[in-house]
Order: C-alpha cells, then structure tokens, then sequence
C-alpha cells in the first residue's frame, strides 16, 4: 500500500527541498483554509466573519506570495483576484 503513495511523498519530499521557506508558508495558507472552512461550516447561520474574513484574506496573500515565488500565473492571478474581492467584501461589512 505505501508504494501506491510513494511518488506522491517524493515529491512532497522534493517540493519541501526546493524551497524550505515556501513549503512552509504553503502549509500555513493550506491550514487557514482549511481552519476557515471548518469554522464556517461549523458556526453556520452565525459565523464570526469579523474575524474569519481577514484570516481568509492573509491565507489568500500568502498563497499568491507563494505563486509568485513559483512562477504559476494563473494561481497567482487567482489568489490576487480573491484577496482583492475579499478586502472590497471585508471593507463593505466594515
């Protein structure tokens, strides 16, 4: 069974080689989203979005730092689109 999954470790492996500082910062936006969404789907009708909508927006920055770094338009284009939808939607419940 864990050969199933070793190509997919060796480039976790590779990935986490390449760029330290990267992979680290992509870990941090992944758990925020994933922190986000649990939170959400947990506190729904009521969420705290005063807190969870600037939580969201850095996890959105830190992965288009991330895309940057790798060089992959079209992630960085979408993350750049979220966080500047997201600032306008946090500023309008402000």
């Amino acid at each position: 069974m864990i050969d199933l999954f070793r190509p997919t470790f060796e480039w976790i492996k590779d990935d986490y080689s390449s760029n330290k500082f990267r992979f680290a910062i992509e870990l941090l936006a992944w758990a925020i989203s994933i922190g986000c969404s649990i939170t959400m789907a947990v506190t729904v009708p009521n969420p705290p979005l005063l807190i969870l909508y600037p939580i969201w927006i850095t996890g959105c920055a830190l992965y288009a730092w991330s895309a940057w770094t790798r060089k992959s338009f079209g992630m960085l284009a979408n993350y750049l689109l979220l966080v500047s939808i997201d600032f306008v939607g946090l500023i309008r419940m402000l």
